[in-house]
């Protein structure tokens, strides 16, 4: 895949968000009989109000690859290797001052990852994709189920009483959060499967308004 083409599929996944096929991966429990069957959680949202998370259901055909995806970028994160985790971040398309905002995460033992990754012990991790709205028509669900692209949060936090982000503007990395988070874009297009990872911080709402359903 030529790096031009590679770009405009990350601009896409980047765009589509919610509306695009990261429901697929983010099922519900499935009846046991019947197809085909819905992948969607069902549940009605507040209008308006941010995308809920929910779990990736064990028997997405997406969880193995935001798993596989995670293992990665987490053994890479605590390496504090850029030369493993730049590359998993965007390589080239890593702008300079997002390298030395992760570099600073990674090395502050009090930031999210700080406390998250390198605070002793296996961290848990958890794998979140956002609720799809109950509005959704027969053909919209069968579209979103039959895509190729997908988003999800993994999340990681060393306190085991802790709790998770619930919304996406609580996934932002803030300082004072007792979970750290990173989004992954995946993308089955093509004759290889390919992700990037995204570490964001900022304002918390923005982030949630730019996921989002359309």
């Amino acid at each position: 895949m030529t790096d031009a083409a590679w770009a405009a599929i990350l601009a896409g996944m980047r765009a589509k968000l919610i509306s695009s096929a990261l429901a697929a991966a983010f099922a519900l429990t499935a009846p046991a009989i019947g197809a085909p069957t819905s992948l969607l959680p069902t549940q009605p949202e507040a209008a308006q109000a941010p995308a809920r998370l929910a779990p990736l259901a064990a028997d997405s055909a997406w969880t193995p690859r935001f798993e596989a995806a995670a293992d990665e970028l987490t053994a890479a994160l605590q390496s504090r290797d850029e030369a493993r985790w730049a590359p998993l971040l965007g390589g080239r398309w890593l702008a300079a001052a997002d390298r030395e905002r992760i570099k600073a995460l990674l090395r502050d033992p009090d930031s999210p990852f700080g406390q998250a990754l390198f605070a002793g012990g296996s961290p848990r991790r958890a794998i979140f994709g956002w609720s799809a709205p109950a509005s959704l028509n027969a053909e919209e669900r069968a579209a979103i189920e039959a895509g190729k692209e997908a988003e999800a949060l993994i999340c990681w936090s060393a306190d085991g009483q802790g709790s998770w982000p619930v919304t996406a503007d609580e996934a932002d990395n803030r300082s004072g959060r007792r979970y750290a988070c990173a989004r992954i874009a995946y993308s089955i297009r093509g004759a290889k499967p390919a992700w990037r990872a995204f570490i964001e911080q900022g304002d918390g709402g923005a982030m949630a308004d730019a996921r989002a359903p359309a």
